[in-house]
């Protein structure tokens, strides 16, 4: 079962795609569901440690927007994690809005950096550019291992 970074990260749908295909999605519930159950986290509603902000520094400099630094200390440790990606484009709001145009080019960018096999789609605007979207999904997660260490 390969770990599969999925973009939108907010994806349910992507998610789940990868899921039903065998693999194990990397997006935003991940991370967010670890910092909400993760003891020392006592500033609701930041659900932030102090440790967060400095985190974020691996990913992102300090001259960047602290919501981009705080948004890459969840998404940064996913992607060192990740071991393929999946790249939706242009893809409508309710497919899973990731709320930051600079956190996006940069997770984009880092993704491409990365080295891992990355499958890169468009949103589909109709039913037939839909089928072939799922077709896609499965033909890419099927060429990666299924099982931990190896194919």
């Amino acid at each position: 079962m390969a770990k599969v970074f999925i973009y939108p990260a907010t994806s349910l749908i992507l998610s789940d795609l990868v899921a039903r295909f065998g693999h194990k999605p990397l997006g935003a519930a991940l991370g967010i569901r670890e910092r909400i159950q993760t003891a020392g986290v006592d500033s609701p509603p930041l659900q932030i440690t102090p440790e967060e902000p400095k985190r974020g520094l691996k990913y992102a400099a300090v001259e960047v927007p602290s919501g981009v630094r705080g948004r890459m200390a969840i998404y940064g440790p996913l992607i060192e994690e990740a071991e393929a990606a999946i790249i939706v484009t242009d893809a409508d709001l309710a497919f899973g809005c990731m709320g930051c145009a600079r956190t996006d080019e940069l997770i984009v960018f880092s993704l491409r950096q990365s080295g891992i096999p990355i499958l890169e789609l468009k949103y589909p605007s109709n039913e037939e550019e839909g089928v072939q979207f799922v077709a896609a999904v499965k033909k890419f997660l099927d060429g990666l291992p299924k099982e931990e260490g190896g194919a």
